[in-house]
């Protein structure tokens, strides 16, 4: 990335730590094994959505939680369950829709702590391992399939669902697809590509298909970009957990006034949701 002038620089803040009580340090982890390299993981937080009741949403990969925590920073157990959870969307006030690598699409009613399948596979094929996802004004729902693709193998793929079940394959070519998000107008569709160490840019059509998809930001380091959000005047923030930043930059990609540094790698704050209620 070039950058004509310095950013200023702000230090993020701790909101809340998950407690010790809710911490499992399991060395023989399946999904710790796979993608920490048999590192001691005792959680991987993902997915933060905030409710219109003033509580926060994350998700643990690993051992299939998704937790609630208060304004107070308190925590608790919503559901855990046999699965790997990653994304979360709200599409009402008691309806969270989830991306689960090894299940799918999931659908989780909060009132009642109950996780059904949503979307499962794609004819009779599984999905590689979906992994964030995004909403339109018209139902329409985005999200990624990234499974354990790269540069080595850039077979990743977006889709869109439509209200009326309709699958479309957006995108079948992409190195690893992650975090995504729309412009305010949504004829933009924004895709983290984090082993390709970049974001992607797709143009939406009006009938909605894509074309001249090209690459809008490119990063450097050990892991890229991977949770995306965008604010109303199109300013996209891009958390990049291998240098520990969060990149805020105007619809041509220029590096906004402020971006974000924590005081170590975010390795276990990979994602960006905007605000709070």
């Amino acid at each position: 990335m070039t950058v004509l002038t310095v950013p200023e620089v702000r230090e993020l803040t701790l909101f809340s730590r998950l407690p010790e009580a809710f911490r499992r340090p399991d060395a023989g982890n399946v999904w710790a094994a796979a993608n920490r390299g048999g590192q001691l993981t005792d959680s991987f937080l993902e997915g933060p959505v905030w409710h219109p009741s003033g509580c926060l949403y994350v998700t643990d990969i690993p051992y299939g939680r998704i937790f609630r925590v208060d304004m107070s920073g308190n925590w608790e157990l919503v559901v855990q369950y046999d699965g790997e959870p990653n994304g979360m969307k709200l599409t009402d006030p008691d309806t969270l829709i989830i991306t689960d690598y090894r299940n799918g699409l999931m659908k989780l009613s909060i009132s009642s702590a109950t996780l059904t399948p949503w979307l499962t596979r794609r004819n009779s094929e599984s999905f590689r391992g979906v992994n964030d996802l995004t909403p339109d004004s018209r139902g329409n729902l985005y999200f990624t399939d990234q499974g354990q693709t790269g540069l080595h193998d850039a077979s990743g793929r977006v889709y869109r669902l439509s209200p009326d079940g309709l699958l479309d394959l957006l995108q079948d070519n992409c190195p690893s697809p992650n975090g995504l998000v729309l412009s305010p107008d949504e004829k933009i569709l924004y895709v983290a590509m984090t082993r390709g160490n970049c974001v992607w840019r797709v143009p939406l059509l009006a009938d909605g298909s894509v074309s001249i998809v090209g690459l809008f930001f490119t990063s450097h380091g050990p892991s890229g970009p991977d949770g995306l959000t965008i604010n109303q005047r199109g300013e996209l923030l891009i958390a990049n957990p291998g240098l520990g930043r969060v990149w805020r930059l105007n619809d041509l990609a220029e590096s906004g006034r402020d971006s974000a540094q924590s005081a170590g790698p975010l390795n276990h704050q990979p994602v960006l949701r905007r605000g709070r209620p």
